[in-house]
């Protein structure tokens, strides 16, 4: 067997092997380089074993493997996973695998553009505190195949990728769709293949169901291709709304939405506490946000300062500007650039109520400066200012300078952060020294 990419999931693949007696082959794009495939940095081995690059005979060693498990990072629409598999390896990956034991009336799948992260936090959340012993996992937390994992869970709510979803053969009983926007086009090739991959989780041998955020205009229109049998689910649905979605302490209407969706996925796992909005209103209590998403972080002289670097897409950042209509808001935006199409972004800032400062930075930063003007050009002025930063630093102290008391300094990029950055959260961290920088932080009001 091989094992290619040596990231998280990779190297939990890889643990997962030895503990069955395996001893794989190990590949990896970048054995000794910089960036999230390395496997140690600064080395070419993982625990004294050698790492062969992949173009440096890697995947002539993959090929003569009966069955490679892969990364979701590494495409299936690369022309090398094809060549492994026309060369009669099969290439897989550590869910799918998993997947194909599990208990699957036991597990909740939660996918969607955005939204997944926070509804699989809130109902693993939900079941800890109603007594259940609970896995999160999957895109989020550890994956659910690590030996360093455990086995012995009442449930498991696993976030899926897009990228994971190709590798499943089989669904769960139970899975969720939260939104739908563009994304990873650089990986899937074009926006129908993106959503068509994403929403294969509701589709496979065993599904059953499909709880879909009804409040998602796109999600809707796939509702088709949502499997089965589909639970709408809408805010201000009696059957699963209530005062108890206010104890999470959520920010913005669409995770008011993702945590009726996590509270939906209980029930139909069969959870009986999660019939009773009693129960609910006692286990949402003590819930923490996900860093990084819509997270506050404190205010200096009156000014909000809000951390939402996981937002690496339009959709949220359009929800997360939501969460503050009728304030002033800095928006720190831009990053990596994979083509994505900024035009609903920029119509979202110049429909904005409130004073608007748009602060863009490196790669992607031009073309939504360019997208914002093209949306002004084409109707009323409105109160959006658009700057270009060459940092982050600069663009912080440029949006609290700008926002004032009662304002917000708001970094939400619409883009990943590869490239001046390690990952999310070196961004997030580059940001929150850029805060303490402006002045003495406060809890904010």
């Amino acid at each position: 067997m091989g094992v290619w990419g040596l990231g998280v999931e990779g190297n939990a693949n890889l643990r997962r092997l030895e503990a069955l007696g395996v001893d794989p082959v190990l590949v990896d794009d970048r054995p000794s380089g910089p960036g999230p495939a390395t496997p140690v940095p600064g080395g070419p081995s993982t625990d004294g074993r050698t790492v062969l690059g992949t173009a440096e005979g890697g995947l002539e060693a993959l090929a003569g493997c009966e069955v490679v498990v892969k990364t979701p990072g590494i495409s299936r629409y690369r022309p090398e996973v094809g060549d492994l598999e026309s060369a009669g390896v099969a290439v897989v990956g550590g869910l799918g695998l998993w997947m194909e034991e599990a208990d699957r009336e036991r597990v909740a799948c939660v996918t969607g553009t955005k939204g997944k992260s926070t509804t699989a936090a809130v109902a693993g959340h939900l079941l800890d505190r109603l007594g259940y012993r609970c896995l999160v996992g999957g895109n989020i937390g550890r994956p659910p195949w690590d030996p360093a994992s455990g086995e012995d869970y009442d449930y498991w709510v696993v976030e899926t990728s897009s990228f994971q979803a190709t590798d499943l053969a089989v669904s769960p009983a139970v899975v969720a769709v939260t939104s739908l926007s563009p994304d990873h086009l650089d990986w899937h090739g074009d926006v129908a293949t993106y959503y068509r991959d994403k929403l294969s989780v509701c589709t496979q041998p065993g599904a059953r169901l499909t709880v879909a955020g009804g409040d998602d205009p796109v999600v809707v229109e796939h509702g088709g291709q949502l499997g089965p049998q589909v639970r709408w689910i809408r805010r201000g649905d009696r059957s699963v709304d209530g005062g108890w979605v206010d104890r999470l302490g959520l920010l913005g209407r669409h995770n008011h939405g993702n945590a009726l969706v996590a509270r939906a996925c209980l029930l139909e796992l069969g959870v009986p506490e999660a019939a009773d909005d009693a129960a609910l209103d006692a286990a949402a209590a003590d819930f923490h946000g996900l860093p990084s998403r819509l997270q506050r972080l404190g205010a200096v002289e009156g000014v909000a300062f809000v951390d939402d670097s996981l937002s690496t897409n339009v959709l949220p950042t359009l929800a997360a500007l939501d969460a503050f209509a009728g304030r002033r808001v800095a928006l720190l935006v831009g990053g990596h650039d994979r083509g994505v199409d900024y035009a609903p972004l920029a119509d979202g800032l110049v429909g904005r109520s409130a004073p608007t400062l748009v602060l863009t930075l490196p790669a992607s930063g031009p073309r939504i400066h360019a997208a914002v003007d093209a949306a002004l050009a084409g109707g009323p002025a409105g109160g959006v200012e658009v700057v270009d930063c060459d940092d982050l630093t600069t663009a912080t102290r440029k949006g609290f300078e700008w926002a004032g008391p009662g304002g917000v300094v708001l970094l939400s990029p619409a883009a990943p952060s590869f490239g001046q950055f390690r990952d999310y959260a070196d961004r997030a961290a580059a940001f929150a020294d850029a805060m303490r920088a402006c002045g003495p932080v406060s809890p904010e009001g």
